[in-house]
């Protein structure tokens, strides 16, 4: 295990058995979040050595399990023992949609394949830190917009509601809701504009029209208003540009 930057930064632990992948996990993360620590290790026998820091993201690969294995569920529950408040993202070989539904239902933050281009990787990661939940966009298109973990119909209702209150208060327009839509799901500006066969400068415009009518400063605090609630409240600007 290697440490980097002081105890006090903001942390990601990066548990990862393949040397190749850990290293490439780690060096991306480094350049995006800068100033933040990272510590990679091959398994969770090594969690302890991170207790006192920051943690704000534990990333893990199934390295071939299934999500209800024994095996991934010990592991899962060893780091909400340590850990209890840092969200978790799991690293998958497959895009089974049933398996990544399996996933977020047991309260997992973070579903990403690694056929996912780093672009999406890289915001839906954001999307995790700001306290949203990410699916790549293969289970999209499959019909599953947004797999949700299950809740109670309070809790599901009150989620509804408040959506539904700042919509109506925004007044977004047809296009403006479509680039919102894909900006929950991750999508950086470039794969929005694909999508929805806008222009980069068409797509940053309706941007500002959203914050601006949300009353928000970028492009995390969207999400965190129209998404989930952040969990972490650090109020750290961590948004796609």
């Amino acid at each position: 295990m290697k440490r980097r930057t002081g105890r006090n930064a903001p942390t990601v632990i990066v548990v990862e058995p393949h040397t190749l992948a850990r290293t490439a996990i780690v060096r991306l993360l480094e350049h995006e979040l800068l100033g933040w620590n990272f510590i990679d290790m091959i398994s969770i026998e090594s969690l302890d050595r991170a207790l006192g820091m920051d943690v704000r993201l534990i990333t893990i690969d199934l390295a071939g399990r299934n999500v209800k294995s024994l095996s991934l569920l010990d592991d899962l529950s060893a780091i909400k023992e340590r850990f209890p408040e840092a969200p978790i993202a799991l690293l998958s070989n497959t895009e089974d949609v049933l398996m990544a539904s399996q996933a977020l239902n047991i309260g997992i933050r973070g579903f990403f394949t690694t056929s996912l281009p780093i672009e999406i990787a890289l915001a839906g990661l954001r999307l995790v830190l700001a306290g949203g939940i990410f699916c790549p966009h293969p289970m999209d298109a499959l019909g599953i917009r947004q797999i949700k973990p299950v809740r109670s119909e309070d809790e599901s209702q009150k989620i509804i509601t408040a959506r539904t209150n700042y919509l109506s208060i925004a007044d977004f327009t047809p296009r403006e809701a479509d680039v919102l839509a894909e900006l929950q799901c991750g999508c950086s500006n470039k794969v929005i504009a694909g999508k929805l066969n806008l222009s980069g400068h068409t797509v940053k415009m309706h941007l500002q029209h959203i914050m601006r009518k949300l009353q928000v400063q970028n492009r995390t605090e969207v999400v965190a208003r129209l998404g989930y609630n952040p969990s972490n409240g650090n109020g750290h600007d961590i948004s796609a540009q």
